[in-house]
């Protein structure tokens, strides 16, 4: 497919920084850099592996770009498994861009984004799932979606989902000798014997789709809102979990007009967590635009984290926020306990009517652990840790493993119906197919090319 196309990319951030990256990977990836770069050796004689200190130089005018290392890589081990080049140079844009313009005018073409890692998969050396490994570990935020990442990267859902698809193929390839050759002296598969592999199957997907909601929070983490009315400590809880002076504090109501914004790692969940606007009927025009944003804030979050202040107490404007969040999972805070009594307090948990509440003062620091552990609770049952668990952490996954689950279940439905066991592969059929639009087994074109678009240029 790309036997005479070579591409090249900047692998690095766009920005300036110490060191910069281009990659060229194909055919042509040795001869480009045979007509750029001088070292002490003829490229030709530099030892696929090493770094080499020398210089880019444009052949045309003989002007340097810049001084580099290179790295030289013959195929098939590399990530791509084609002829792969890296020349680490200074990291400035100028630079950076005048060397992959020169790679492309010697004959390179510019990589789309994630066609160094979509080569990986057509070249056999990682399944769809494992290159789709490859941008969450990008991506991730925190040590345990990282983790999460590098385990699909290395294979262990591939294994999982490639063992399920090959015993159903196993299986279709018994159904097919059985209906196809009965006169042959063969072992002939009966529908009990199909009812019983294909539930076993089911079985196992089933255990991997229930490690998902536990996947999704580790790899995408947790939207959750602070509300509250006006000055009772939003911007200050936002301070004090996050570490940093990012929200203004005073003691002016209102003084947050805009939805601010920050992730943090709650025992290894990522949390993108969000100060609002304070709820309050108000005539001002830009505070009444925060709390329009506030509102909508609320209605996509996962965790809504309601703040009541302990020495104002509970009002009409408390009870229409509680009414307002329906359903939606919370965590109430009563906060300013240290400027209040015992008994205060207790006149505003019995307000709530039994719903859970964490006593705090954000100002001391007072009840904020006591907050992450209900977190962590209210999302994850026992402990957050990737280990050697399976963790589905991706919804085209998980969504492929349900449509083969259903399909395994209308088989074993045909099988309890006396249906012929040619009509039954049909839906066996679907299920390993399903299952190979996970691994890439089975997989559209368009499909890799919405999964590979997410990607970053030169990768």
């Amino acid at each position: 497919m790309y036997k005479e196309d070579t591409i090249a990319a900047i692998s690095t951030p766009h920005g300036a920084g110490g060191v910069g990256i281009i990659r060229i990977s194909g055919d042509k990836a040795f001869e480009i850099a045979e007509r750029i770069f001088r070292g002490k050796k003829d490229f030709k004689l530099i030892r696929s592996h090493t770094i080499n200190y020398g210089k880019i130089v444009n052949p045309e005018s003989g002007a340097v770009l810049d001084e580099v290392l290179l790295s030289k890589m013959e195929k098939p081990k590399t990530f791509t498994r084609e002829d792969v080049v890296e020349i680490n140079c200074h990291g400035g844009m100028v630079v950076l861009k005048n060397i992959l313009e020169l790679c492309i005018k010697e004959g390179a073409r510019l990589a789309e984004p994630g066609e160094f890692t979509k080569r990986a998969f057509l070249n056999g050396r990682i399944d769809l799932s494992q290159a789709e490994a490859v941008i969450d570990l990008i991506n991730s935020k925190t040590n345990e979606s990282s983790k999460a990442a590098i385990s699909q990267l290395e294979g262990k859902l591939s294994r999982k989902i490639k063992d399920a698809r090959s015993k159903l193929i196993e299986l279709l390839a018994h159904i097919e000798v059985t209906v196809d050759y009965p006169e042959h002296d063969i072992e002939e598969i009966t529908g009990n014997m199909v009812y019983e592999e294909i539930g076993k199957i089911k079985e196992k997907l089933c255990d991997i789709v229930k490690s998902f909601e536990r996947g999704r929070i580790i790899r995408e983490g947790i939207d959750a809102v602070i509300i509250g009315k006006p000055n009772v400590g939003k911007s200050s809880l936002l301070n004090e979990l996050s570490g940093k002076s990012k929200a203004i504090v005073t003691d002016i109501p209102g003084t947050t007009r805009d939805i601010i914004e920050e992730y943090i790692n709650i025992n290894g969940i990522p949390l993108r967590i969000i100060d609002t606007a304070g709820i309050r009927e108000t005539e001002d025009v830009v505070e009444k635009i925060g709390v329009e944003k506030t509102h909508r804030a609320i209605d996509e979050a996962d965790l809504v984290i309601m703040m009541i202040d302990a020495k104002r107490g509970m009002d009409e404007d408390d009870n229409r926020i509680l009414t307002m969040l329906g359903d939606k999972k919370l965590i109430i805070l009563i906060n300013k306990i240290d400027l209040v009594d015992e008994k205060q307090i207790n006149e505003i948990e019995s307000l709530l009517k039994g719903r859970k509440c964490i006593r705090t003062s954000v100002k001391e620091g007072t009840g904020i652990s006591e907050l992450e552990n209900a977190i962590t609770e209210l999302f994850v049952q026992g402990e957050v840790s990737v280990n050697e668990e399976i963790l589905l952490t991706n919804i085209r996954h998980k969504n492929l493993i349900d449509m083969a689950i259903s399909s395994i279940e209308k088989a074993m439905e045909s099988i309890d119906g006396s249906m012929p066991l040619d009509l039954v592969s049909i839906d066996i059929t679907d299920a390993a197919d399903y299952l190979g639009q996970i691994t890439g087994e089975s997989v559209s074109e368009d499909v890799m090319h919405e999964i590979f678009s997410k990607f970053c240029l030169g990768k």
